[in-house]
């Protein structure tokens, strides 16, 4: 199954009942019928360690531990129950392309996405998974979110799942799932904090205009600053707008200092990104955002 899937039509088919989210710091649980109630068991530390270039799953010991704890509470099956997958922002590769014209047939879509990024990955684009969708179009130009993801590296997080009797039908990142939590009109930045990964996702309407996701070298307010602050000059530059509002996601108890340090310092309204069922954080915004997009 591909990294992710056009959202549009992951939500016309029947959700899978088992959604899982994979963090450094857990594993989170929910099913579509109960999504109120998301479980979460930790995982030890350095048990996940995201990398878009080698096997993530360091401890699969512990990684199946934690999925055969959410599995002894359900009903015995004879078959493997489906599952959704959503797996750290870091192990892949997002990014926005545009292009004057984009072929009709699915082979040559799939070629010509592959040859845009290869030159921007880090791994073997022939070895990849990779997932794309075109996007409504806002002007000429033709724009397709493309996300791309290490085989070797899906297999290596589907594997503890198939062994305890789940089927990975769906596989997507957390960014890509979280992206149902942003309003679907105005410009709007999404800073997302994971670990030691921060993503940053522009929204124009209901449409990703630009995806950038970087490891930290230090978790700190002046690192973060440093990356957001072009960001902002880029959109400003580029769009000839100025964002509506900046949506933390994952910042903890740091939230309301930074939201307020931000509104000063870069001049933008600074929220907390929520959903209809909490706020979201940095194990569970991906399960949020799939959740209210199949309840939509």
């Amino acid at each position: 199954m591909s990294l992710a899937d056009d959202v549009s039509r992951l939500f016309r088919d029947p959700p899978p009942a088992h959604l899982f989210e994979i963090s450094p710091q857990c594993l989170a649980y929910a099913r579509p019928t109960a999504p109120e109630h998301i479980q979460y068991r930790e995982l030890p530390a350095e048990a996940i360690a995201v990398s878009p270039l080698k096997d993530n799953v360091a401890d699969p010991e512990a990684l199946r531990d934690a999925i055969e704890g959410f599995a002894a509470g359900l009903p015995p099956s004879k078959k493997p129950r489906p599952a959704a997958l959503i797996l750290p922002d870091y192990a892949a590769r997002l990014q926005v392309l545009d292009f004057d014209t984009f072929p009709s047939k699915i082979d040559e879509q799939n070629a010509l996405v592959r040859f845009r990024m290869k030159k921007t990955i880090p791994f073997d684009v022939e070895s990849a998974a990779v997932s794309f969708y075109q996007q409504p179009s806002t002007g000429k130009r033709i724009e397709v979110v493309a996300a791309l993801m290490s085989l070797e590296i899906v297999a290596r997080y589907e594997a503890p799942f198939r062994a305890c009797g789940f089927q990975p039908g769906i596989v997507t990142t957390s960014a890509l799932s979280a992206l149902d939590l942003a309003p679907t009109s105005g410009l709007n930045v999404i800073v997302k904090l994971t670990g030691t990964t921060l993503t940053i996702l522009v929204t124009d309407g209901a449409g990703l205009r630009l995806a950038r996701c970087v490891e930290l070298e230090a978790v700190s307010l002046t690192e973060m600053t440093a990356l957001v602050h072009p960001t902002l000059v880029y959109i400003e530059d580029e769009m000839k707008r100025h964002p509506d509002q900046i949506l933390l996601c994952g910042f903890g108890s740091e939230a309301m200092s930074t939201a307020a340090l931000w509104r000063t310092e870069l001049g933008v309204p600074v929220e907390i990104l929520t959903s209809r069922y909490g706020v979201a954080g940095r194990a569970n915004a991906g399960l949020l955002g799939y959740l209210q997009g199949v309840a939509a």
